[in-house]
């Protein structure tokens, strides 16, 4: 069951670019992206009103989005504007719209009841638009997984000392013994996460170059459903707390990274991801390297989750158990669990 009556991210905008149009499956249903004539993205369900061909075998015209089968046009809204040796065009003849709205480089989709859609309630990152500061690299992976796992992987962290040991992860007692502080929001939650006086993981060295032991902090907002906002950063120990009041290390390493799970199906998802670096934004090796190293990272992760998803639908949940570092990973499944509970409800009293 996915929480319907909320903004997912459906691509990056310069995915939806030129003749071919783009599909997704966007909790579970079919959807096909492409531009008009004036640039804007027009989100359909993806299936002609004629003979049911899927839309994503047409291409893109001026007038708007061609079916591949026998023709037929449809502008951004679902309407159809022309059918090829016909004049009259029945009213019937339109495919479904949900609400599209490009922000921060992505596409966000509202897949739920288009008259709640509120583009107010988009997640901001606009770190996205400063790449003189902020330079930064995204792409999207496939995650043969139900979306959650991807969530509980970015919200208990002491996976890194195991699973990412060659890039970003480091003594895993290290991750263990985190100072944490946990702050939960009405959508979501907020968490610090500090290993002080740690050594530094391989990413970071080939960074910055460290040669001796740092102050590493992560900061992770989650924000229902399926995004996950992240600021890392690491000095020299012994000035972390100095450096993390500045916002922005001096000499340190510091990125920015974006989490968007988007369900596909109830096993698998979208997951759309950027590193942005603020430590040498002036050299684009940095950034290269930057995004090399992570991007290798959540493939890691990629590969843990979608064996943890194999699993899961083989055997069940059942006997599964919470230990400490859960917390978090608890909380945000209670923000889940709450707003799928006032979506059946509603959907009772509707």
């Amino acid at each position: 069951m996915f929480i319907r009556e909320e903004w997912y991210i459906a691509a990056w905008g310069d995915e939806v670019q030129g003749e071919k149009p783009l599909a997704r499956r966007i909790c579970g249903e079919p959807v096909v992206l492409f531009r008009d004539a004036t640039g804007r993205v027009g989100a359909l369900t993806d299936r002609c009103a004629h003979r049911g061909a899927p839309l994503q075998l047409g291409c893109v015209t001026e007038r708007g989005l061609q079916c591949g089968y026998h023709g037929l046009v449809f502008d951004r809204s679902g309407t159809c504007v022309r059918i090829p040796g016909q004049e009259r065009i029945p009213s019937r003849a339109s495919v479904h719209s949900y609400p599209a709205v490009e922000k921060d480089g992505f596409v966000w989709i509202w897949i739920g009841d288009a008259a709640r859609a509120d583009a107010s309630r988009i997640v901001d990152f606009p770190y996205h638009n400063d790449g003189e500061r902020w330079p930064h690299k995204h792409t999207m992976y496939p995650i043969q997984a139900n979306y959650m796992l991807m969530v509980d992987n970015l919200m208990d962290l002491t996976h890194l000392g195991y699973v990412h040991t060659s890039t970003i992860g480091g003594n895993p007692n290290t991750h263990v013994e985190a100072e944490m502080r946990t702050e939960p929001r009405p959508n979501g939650l907020y968490f610090l996460r500090w290993m002080r006086n740690s050594m530094p993981p391989p990413t970071y060295v080939k960074a910055t170059g460290f040669a001796g032991r740092i102050d590493r902090w992560q900061e992770f907002e989650y924000i229902a459903p399926g995004s996950v906002l992240q600021w890392t950063a690491a000095v020299d120990a012994g000035g972390g707390d100095a450096a993390y009041a500045d916002g922005v290390p001096e000499g340190g390493l510091t990125f920015r990274l974006f989490h968007g799970l988007t369900p596909e199906t109830e096993t698998s998802c979208h997951y759309f991801w950027s590193a942005a670096n603020g430590y040498r934004q002036h050299d684009p090796q940095a950034t290269e390297q930057l995004f090399s190293e992570i991007a290798g990272a959540f493939l890691e992760d990629k590969r843990v989750v979608e064996a943890q998803q194999a699993r899961l639908t083989e055997t069940g949940e059942a006997g599964l158990i919470d230990i400490v570092t859960d917390k978090a990973r608890l909380h945000m499944r209670r923000v889940v669990e709450r707003r799928l509970a006032e979506q059946a409800q509603r959907s009772a009293a509707e």
